[in-house]
């Protein structure tokens, strides 16, 4: 599973509707995701990949505290 929170919005996607495995790096996650969301690369490039260690990847923005 890929779960995307992108501009207060939240989407989920199979790891094969995305064609993401997990030997890809960040920015390869990024590219798959920016073209899903059918918005430019640099709009998710500031954004987090978090893997889990049960193959599911979170792509999120990073977190801001205090």
């Amino acid at each position: 599973m890929v779960h995307i929170r992108f501009e207060g919005r939240s989407f989920d996607f199979n790891q094969t509707q995305l064609n993401i495995v997990a030997s890809m790096t960040d920015a390869d996650i990024k590219q798959r995701v920016a073209q899903a969301l059918d918005v430019a690369v640099d709009r998710i490039t500031p954004y987090v990949v978090d893997r889990g260690p049960d193959g599911d990847v979170i792509v999120r923005p990073e977190a801001v505290y205090g």
